[in-house]
């Protein structure tokens, strides 16, 4: 199915995948955009991308990511997404307790950036404590058995400020959102035809019908809810996220440290200088929510469920910090989440349509927490897939894949080789009184 540049066209979502997607439409001529987020506000708190930053970094195992990163980094330089984009390098080590995997991909990831003639001549390599400090005078800690390497290729952004610039410029370009009440996707509505079923529209919770001639679905961790058929190709999981709040002082002397990054126990970033809050997440094998129905792991459907720190990931951050900023060790933690998003086991992501729906449905989803460094390019794959002449997705590992009937994975998603340990069951690390799914 051909869609012209007046034909309606439906976005289900508001976060990062949507608004890119709403931007690169408006971009190419597209006239008659509608974006359909469940949140009052934009960017909506369920987004995995309303947060404050998230690393951007090139080096990859896989040349393919590594190749689509750094056309990422080059857009992240342009007039609109600038104002938002830090380039003040990863720093990127493990400790002298480092399990044995996690040093192997230190390692992996270190090979991947000095063989690429773009990202070398960022990289330092750091082979000890003293060089560590040399790298970033700010740790102040004891750094025990720290080594790794610095990139000044990478840096990270401030999400949820990328994603209100570009809700403001798809706006002024025309873009409409149905926010809230009004902006609830219930189901997508099919039809039948002689070839299967053709999607035409979305039904929202108050009941209102919405037609369209094309739907793409960039829900994230909810997915899978709009399009069950997808199976445990898309499951959501999360990680915590936890900030430190400091003085103007503290925040001025951290002013430009490199994400710091320890593979086996977690990562910060600069400090905000606007709110004075420091972001920690701890390195684990994150947090499903499985539907014992289906075996399927979707999202709490209230923000306000995933509002603390798990016992075990705050043990963790507190030690980050008292390696490597002994005086915030016991600093309260404050604005305590999990951040939930759309896992793949292969970490790749699907960009296509829904087979036998004649060209009308895309799913875009599976971000598995690399997503956002993409978001100034994502919506070019939709644009992409618009204009293939077969209608086919032209990159095979975004392509659809059909869910196997006997799939079972109980740390799914666990064997990513830069994970560490196994997923654990939300419902096992609630705090008392919090509801569940």
């Amino acid at each position: 199915m051909v869609v012209s540049k007046s034909d309606a066209i439906i976005i289900v979502g508001g976060g990062a995948f949507g608004l890119s997607s709403a931007l690169h439409l408006s971009r190419k001529g597209y006239t008659n955009i509608s974006v359909f987020e469940k949140d009052d506000n934009v960017p909506p708190r369920s987004s995995a991308a309303n947060d404050l930053n998230k690393i951007v970094r090139a080096e990859y195992e896989d040349q393919f990511y590594t190749d689509l990163t750094i056309k990422a980094i080059d857009a992240w330089k342009t007039p609109l997404f600038a104002p938002h984009f830090h380039q003040t390098g990863f720093l990127h080590c493990v400790s002298g307790a480092a399990p044995e995997k996690a040093v192997d991909t230190l390692n992996r990831f270190r090979a991947s950036a000095e063989k690429d003639s773009r990202i070398k001549p960022h990289v330092l390599p750091l082979k000890n404590v003293n060089e560590v400090r040399q790298a970033c005078w700010q740790l102040d800690g004891e750094l025990p058995g720290w080594h790794g390497y610095l990139n000044r290729f990478d840096g990270y952004a401030h999400s949820a400020n990328a994603l209100a610039a570009v809700y403001r410029e798809t706006q002024a370009a025309g873009v409409r959102f149905f926010l809230g009440e009004q902006g609830a996707v219930s189901e997508i509505v099919y039809v039948s035809t002689l070839d299967g079923r053709k999607c035409a529209g979305i039904r929202t919770k108050n009941g209102r019908f919405h037609p369209s001639s094309l739907v793409i679905v960039a829900a994230g961790a909810g997915a899978g809810r709009l399009v069950p058929e997808i199976g445990k190709e898309v499951v959501a999981k999360s990680w915590s996220v936890a900030h430190v709040h400091l003085t103007d002082e503290e925040t001025s002397a951290l002013r430009g440290i490199p994400v710091t990054y320890a593979r086996d126990l977690g990562f910060f970033f600069e400090p905000d200088p606007k709110t004075n809050l420091l972001k920690l997440c701890p390195m684990g094998g994150g947090y499903v929510n499985t539907d014992p129905k289906t075996g399927v792991s979707h999202a709490p459907d209230n923000v306000s469920d995933s509002a603390f720190l798990p016992e075990a990931d705050e043990k963790q951050l507190r030690e980050l910090l008292r390696q490597t900023l002994p005086s915030l060790a016991d600093r309260p933690f404050v604005r305590k989440s999990l951040c939930w998003f759309a896992d793949t086991n292969d970490s790749d992501f699907i960009v296509d349509y829904i087979p036998n729906t004649s060209s009308s449905i895309i799913i875009m989803s599976g971000d598995s927490g690399h997503g956002f460094k993409m978001f100034p390019i994502v919506g070019s794959w939709i644009t992409d897939l618009l204009s293939a002449p077969d209608s086919k997705q032209s990159v095979k590992r975004w392509r659809w894949k059909q869910p196997a009937a006997d799939a079972e994975k109980a740390d799914w998603g666990g064997d990513v080789s830069w994970r560490l340990g196994q997923s654990t069951e939300f419902t096992s690390i609630l705090p008392p009184k919090a509801s569940k799914l």
